[in-house]
């Protein structure tokens, strides 16, 4: 099945890099642009992609309000953003996690790991590499959060799948995560799909979002001690 991909960034130069690293893949077909917002949630409810690049800071409406207005609306509901970034400059990161995008890249992204990119968001995915983590739990110390009642938010996960929540919320893979609990990679994806099912939640991405929320995971860092299921 071909991914199709809509490129939203106000700069062209940087719209038909993008699209030229794409159309190398195979499997994956840029069928739009947007130079706006505001054109970008016009292309998406006009073509249906499966994947939205989406630039944060662009004329008009930004990238934010209409990452949020993608992932709100119900006729896009297979629809994943990527958010395109500079961690230097951005302050809007962990926003627009926050507004549904299933994760983000910089705009200095190898052309392998752009083609990967897209094809795991498209397969339900999130983009959360540590680094990507740590900008995250960054912007979240930042912010005052109203308080959610931990214990009867993740009342519906077992230790073991608090356990996956709690290092999926460090960046670790899911590989990383089965070699941590020594169990097998399928298995901790498992854990990692019915964790996301329980908490009614729309990806790892939102996943990460929960743990800081809940304080399952402290923007000071944790230190994982784990313990069997």
């Amino acid at each position: 099945m071909t991914i199709k991909v809509i490129l939203a960034d106000d700069q062209a130069l940087v719209r038909a890099g993008f699209s030229s690293l794409l159309a190398r893949a195979e499997g994956i077909e840029v069928i739009g642009e947007a130079g706006t917002g505001d054109e970008a949630v016009r292309t998406a409810r006009a073509v249906r992609p499966d994947v939205v690049l989406m630039d944060i800071r662009m004329p008009g409406t930004d990238g934010l309000t209409a990452t949020r207005k993608i992932v709100e609306d119900p006729e896009l509901a297979g629809c994943r953003v990527i958010v395109l970034t500079t961690f230097e400059t951005d302050e809007y990161v962990f926003a627009a996690l926050s507004a549904g995008a299933s994760g983000f890249l910089t705009k200095e992204i190898e052309p392998d790991e752009l083609r990967q990119a897209v094809r795991s968001v498209a397969a339900g995915d999130a983009l959360l590499s540590p680094s990507a983590t740590r900008r995250v739990i960054e912007q979240f110390a930042r912010r005052p959060v109203a308080p959610v009642d931990t214990a009867e938010r993740l009342a519906v996960l077992t230790a073991r799948e608090v356990e996956v929540t709690r290092l999926i919320a460090t960046g670790l893979s899911n590989d990383q995560i089965a070699a941590q609990l020594f169990i097998s990679p399928l298995t901790a994806k498992t854990h990692v799909t019915r964790a996301i099912a329980k908490l009614n939640v729309r990806d790892r991405a939102q996943l990460v979002i929960l743990a800081y929320e809940t304080g399952l995971v402290r923007a000071g860092g944790w230190d994982p001690v784990v313990r069997p299921a």
